[in-house]
């Protein structure tokens, strides 16, 4: 990022020439999009079945997640739009993003907006990259494979290891990622200057400021719901947190959020269950920064969204970001994924990709607190939570 800041003020033709290299980065984001959420979103439903094993423990930690991560969406809408970070510039950006359901339908009736989330091949909507289809047809999928049960497995396994072995592929992907990044940054401040860095610091700010607000208001007033004192869960949980900040991955915070979370009263058994489960179902930083990343890049190029499109990209996300905690940049994978639905370019992705550490220490950190209270919440919920050992972890 630093490289391609330097080109573009420094020889601002060279950095618009050497724009070709980022096109290939994001070719290669848009190749792994199809074969990675079908996989990912069948999985991830299908993977619901073990909720049947777990009962009512596992219908509430659904119901919760659900809610959770539709606040947090909601916030990053609301955000924004309010604050309007991307807004000002006008960033040309002419990488090509294929036919969108979302803005190419912009002005379709309401039955035939409906009918085109209906595939009639998932191959041709695979080789379109209409990922609303993919999404509509996973889903169906998914929810088909969960239905039959054991009969099921050996497909579940074997897309099981398609996801995996997709996040693989990404993580390869990735690593062509710096120098995408450089030629994207290189272009973008080679056309437009150092305004764009500022406009990109307003957004780091808003995510940090939105993971503030969800924090405090959302999952403090959960806390007080469920009669934890939130200074006290906060206390209790910092190992994890600080894990979660300094390494950006929920994985690496997760052996020691089982172990507080377990000695702060949660019984093992939910504890085994909401927190990995919550890894990819209960993603509420991951959920806050999609919109406000999606809008950014909106605004950026100089494209309004009304509130039906809007709302179109908030039903989107509630499926897409499910799962999303799997794999290696899942968040790019599946902002790239709406940036191509909804007709933006996914150039916005390369140059989000600058600062997506930063964003990303946000986010993880967001994820484990939230999915640290959540196992509070079921325990509660259940009426098993101890609060003698909560009021003993918290000193």
């Amino acid at each position: 990022m630093v490289v391609g800041i330097l080109i573009g003020y420094g020889w601002p033709d060279f950095g618009v020439a050497i724009r070709p290299l980022a096109d290939a980065f994001l070719r290669m984001i848009r190749m792994i999009l199809a074969p990675l959420l079908f996989s990912m979103i069948i999985v991830g439903i299908a993977g619901s079945g073990d909720f049947k094993a777990m009962g009512r423990i596992g219908l509430k930690a659904v119901v919760y997640f659900q809610v959770v991560t539709t606040v947090a969406l909601l916030l990053g809408f609301a955000l924004v739009n309010l604050f309007r970070p991307g807004a000002g510039l006008a960033v040309p950006m002419d990488i090509a993003t294929g036919q969108s359901a979302g803005a190419g339908q912009a002005g379709a009736g309401g039955w035939d907006t409906l009918l085109s989330l209906f595939p009639t091949s998932v191959v041709d909507a695979m080789a379109r990259g209409d990922i609303l289809q993919i999404v509509v047809f996973s889903t169906l999928f998914g929810i088909s494979l969960a239905a039959i049960g054991e009969k099921g497995r050996p497909l579940f396994d074997a897309l099981d290891s398609t996801a995996q072995v997709m996040f693989v592929f990404t993580r390869y992907v990735m690593k062509f990622a710096p120098i995408g990044v450089m030629a994207a940054m290189a272009a973008t401040v080679g056309g437009k200057g150092f305004m764009i860095l500022g406009t990109l610091a307003k957004l780091v700010v808003l995510m940090y400021a939105g993971a503030a607000v969800f924090a405090l208001v959302v999952l403090a007033s959960v806390s007080f719901l469920i009669g934890v004192p939130f200074y006290r869960f906060l206390r209790a949980i910092r190992e994890p947190l600080l894990i979660a900040f300094g390494t950006t991955s929920s994985a690496a915070a997760l052996p020691k959020a089982l172990e507080v979370m377990e000695r702060f009263g949660v019984p093992k058994n939910i504890v085994g269950f909401v927190l990995p489960t919550g890894g990819s179902l209960n993603m509420a930083g991951t959920a806050l920064y999609l919109p406000l990343a999606t809008i950014f890049v909106a605004q950026l190029t100089g494209i309004e969204f009304t509130w039906g499109q809007q709302v179109a990209i908030l039903l989107t996300l509630m499926v897409t970001s499910k799962g999303v905690g799997g794999g290696a940049r899942g968040a790019l994978v599946v902002l790239t994924a709406t940036l191509t639905t909804f007709g933006l370019p996914l150039e916005g992705a390369a140059i989000l990709l600058g600062i997506d550490h930063i964003m990303d220490m946000a986010r993880t950190t967001l994820n484990v607190m939230g999915n640290c209270l959540a196992s509070a919440v079921i325990a509660r919920w259940e009426g098993v939570f101890d609060g003698t050992k909560m009021r003993a972890a918290a000193l």
